[in-house]
């Protein structure tokens, strides 16, 4: 038994590469479950952002889409792994469902089926480009400089949702626009319990991961979640915003609390309307619009993997990763399940990068997350336990790794410094991956014309870098063709 036992181990760690890659089970799933816990709270977030009722008065439910939500993360997170084996979690990308919801609530005549046949149909358009090589050309054709610059702006900005979301800082309501946008935590002070849980669970991870303590990470986020469990209980704390009234003490994303468990409702599958949109908008605003949704999901994608698999030390000593076209199938797949079911585009998960902290080298560790994914379909409640401060911590630490590659990129040369600083500012300046590619691709190629050197621009750099001014223009190009 004991041999037959260690056959199907073997072959297991040969399948995954897990020696091979350095790692161990032991820190596969512990990676996976860190992975699980930094982003698990999307599956309560995500119906918040798509609440919103259409044109007509529909409303997805937020029941229906928390369901959905872990379902097709789950199903892809696991192919992910099982598939392209890299230990990168895919979920509903944030910034594309919110483009979704604001899309929706601000086009009169346009539903929810309308504006989901846009992200599938962004999806499909993104599955041709990586069938025809495509976008793996495109990866190829970025200098390492911004590649690196990548790595960095991803740790930055993984830092500051971190920071953020756990309410240590803040944005700053200025209507005039006389002060920084953000500051140190409310009013320029730290307050809350919350704020307690995230400092306390930062110290603890910073001690433990400095120690070099085994799941680190992981022990950090448990015991940040026991502590507010324990001040929820006691003092009753309650949501930073309960749709009325504000409070600048309470819990940024999620509350925890266990409220019962439900099944899980899946009637959302394949509601999607592919091209309604054009009949209500009008061919060229529906191609605008399914545009900037292809770019974003398409650079997105892209940054969030290089970041990731240099993270993980799975990049060879050419720059290439591994299976990256099976990754970004899976990746475009993820568009058109997102948009199939209801809950906008799936994508590489910034916060697989908790699990890759925790020593997560291999797609193992992205089976156990989907598989507990999809557990929390019908456990959903389980998730509300976890606070997001709670996560932050590891979030935080996670980006100091990513941020230490910064001594890798060239400042010397300004034709790459120049559009690796615009790259990494401007990733968590604007909350945006794409954002900050887009700039720095711009920049790279201006640049390198102004110093004589444009036989040095790969071609596709040309096109990416105008497909980004298209991008960055979409406000004046509706203006000029009187699109709403």
């Amino acid at each position: 038994m004991a041999t037959k036992t260690a056959v199907r181990m073997s072959a297991v760690d040969k399948y995954f590469m897990i020696t091979e890659r350095g790692s161990n089970y032991s820190r596969e799933i512990r990676g996976g479950f860190a992975t699980f816990f930094a982003m698990s709270y999307i599956v309560v977030l995500n119906p918040l952002i798509l609440g919103g009722a259409d044109s007509s008065g529909d409303v997805l439910g937020r029941a229906r889409v928390a369901a959905m939500t872990a379902l097709v993360a789950g199903v892809l997170t696991i192919i992910m792994g099982a598939w392209a084996k890299h230990p990168f979690a895919l979920a509903t990308g944030l910034g594309v469902n919110a483009f979704v919801a604001v899309t929706v609530a601000s086009h009169p005549g346009l539903s929810w089926p309308d504006m989901m046949g846009l992200v599938v149909l962004s999806g499909i358009t993104m599955f041709i480009l990586v069938l025809t090589g495509f976008r793996t050309a495109v990866f190829n054709a970025v200098p390492a400089g911004l590649k690196t610059a990548i790595v960095v702006g991803i740790g930055l900005f993984i830092a500051l949702i971190g920071l953020v979301n756990a309410g240590f800082v803040r944005r700053i309501p200025d209507v005039a626009g006389t002060t920084v946008p953000v500051g140190l935590g409310f009013d320029g002070k730290l307050l809350g319990w919350p704020t307690l849980v995230f400092v306390v669970g930062l110290v603890l991870t910073i001690a433990l991961v400095v120690r070099k303590a085994k799941g680190a990470i992981l022990i950090g986020i448990i015991a940040s979640t026991l502590l507010a469990n324990i001040l929820q209980a006691v003092f009753n704390i309650g949501p930073s915003f309960d749709g009325k009234t504000a409070n600048p003490e309470g819990w940024s994303l999620v509350v925890p609390n266990f409220t019962g468990l439900t099944p899980p409702d899946l009637s959302l599958f394949g509601k999607v309307s592919l091209f309604g949109s054009f009949s209500h908008l009008g061919t060229l605003a529906a191609l605008l619009l399914a545009f900037s949704i292809l770019l974003s999901i398409f650079f997105d994608a892209m940054g969030t993997m290089v970041g990731l698999a240099n993270e993980a030390g799975t990049v060879d000593k050419d720059g290439n990763i591994p299976n990256v076209d099976r990754v970004l199938l899976v990746d475009a797949f993820g568009a058109i399940a997102g948009g199939g079911t209801s809950v906008s585009s799936n994508q590489i998960f910034v916060e697989s990068g908790a699990g890759i902290g925790e020593g997560a080298r291999t797609g193992l560790a992205s089976v156990v997350t989907g598989l507990l994914l999809i557990v929390a379909m019908f456990f959903t409640p389980l998730i509300s336990l976890v606070p997001f401060e709670a996560v932050a911590p590891a979030l935080v630490v996670v980006g100091f790794m990513m941020v230490s590659q910064v001594g890798k990129i060239d400042w010397s040369d300004w034709g790459i410094g120049i559009p690796a600083f615009l790259t990494f500012t401007l990733m968590p300046f604007t909350y945006s991956i794409a954002n900050g590619l887009g700039a720095g691709f711009i920049a790279y190629v201006l640049i390198r014309l102004f110093q004589g050197r444009a036989r040095e621009i790969h071609p596709l750099m040309w096109a990416v870098a105008s497909a980004f001014l298209i991008f960055f223009g979409i406000g004046p190009i509706e203006q000029l063709f009187g699109i709403k």
